[in-house]
């Protein structure tokens, strides 16, 4: 059984799935995938369970009722992953917005003894293709603004693609987290962080999808920036110590 893990959250990425499930199962490394399916209409979740038939012992589905948010469904994904007891447990979109040949960098990362490793955009500049200039400039200014807010070392706090170490997933109270949108992001790096974990940011090329809808919108957006003056006064406020697992 492999060790390692991806979770892709979906929905209606049709045009995606197949071809990035394919594509990391053809990698020389061996990766497991989990995709969790919030109910796509265009019948992404069908898709994946064709492929299943294909990559029985590879590819496992979890569907669930409704779109309830990138968040829950990450965390419905880490609580699985710990169960099946994978060690090292990754994030990635459906839309090769992320590079599957970067997945091998971010594991090795962890195994030099990092707990969390962020596939980073802007370690290194800025690694954007394909983005409009005001997308880059808001995300690249509102990391910046993170960062200064929560005193934090990370360049690219809302960075979807990353690998936690197990321990580090197993030491989080879940049920703390509050953020579903962008801003989950952004909590989990601040609270692994805080936790005392040691993080490292890979660099990395984003190239933004060239099939199907961005689920970013302003609602998304504003949670996030609301959500780290919260937490920030979280933290000053002893509110930490409630992210750890019992």
């Amino acid at each position: 059984m492999s060790r390692r893990i991806i979770i892709i959250p979906t929905y209606n990425e049709k045009e995606n799935i197949e071809n990035i499930i394919r594509y990391v199962f053809s990698l020389p490394d061996d990766f497991h995938i989990l995709v969790i399916d919030d109910g796509s209409p265009d019948g992404t979740a069908n898709i994946v369970k064709k492929l299943i038939e294909e990559f029985p012992n590879q590819l496992f589905l979890e569907q669930r009722v409704g779109k309830l948010g990138l968040g829950t469904a990450y965390i419905h994904g880490f609580r699985w992953c710990i169960k099946n007891n994978y060690e090292y447990i990754f994030e990635m979109d459906a839309d090769f917005s992320h590079n599957p040949n970067d997945l091998i960098r971010l594991y090795n990362a962890c195994e030099e003894g990092y707990d969390l490793a962020i596939g980073s955009r802007y370690v290194n500049g800025v690694n954007v293709v394909n983005w409009p200039m005001s997308r880059i400039l808001t995300s690249y200014y509102g990391s910046m603004y993170v960062r200064s807010v929560l005193r934090t070392p990370i360049r690219d706090n809302t960075a979807g693609f990353v690998c936690y170490r197990k321990k580090v997933l197993e030491s989080i109270n879940f049920d703390k987290i509050r953020h579903i949108g962008y801003g989950f992001q952004i909590e989990m790096k601040y609270v692994t962080w805080k936790l005392g974990f040691k993080i490292k940011e890979v660099p990395i090329v984003f190239t933004d999808r060239q099939a199907g809808t961005s689920k970013m919108s302003k609602g998304i957006f504003k949670e996030a920036i609301l959500g780290v003056i919260k937490l920030r006064l979280s933290a000053i406020f002893g509110g930490i110590k409630k992210y750890k697992a019992v």
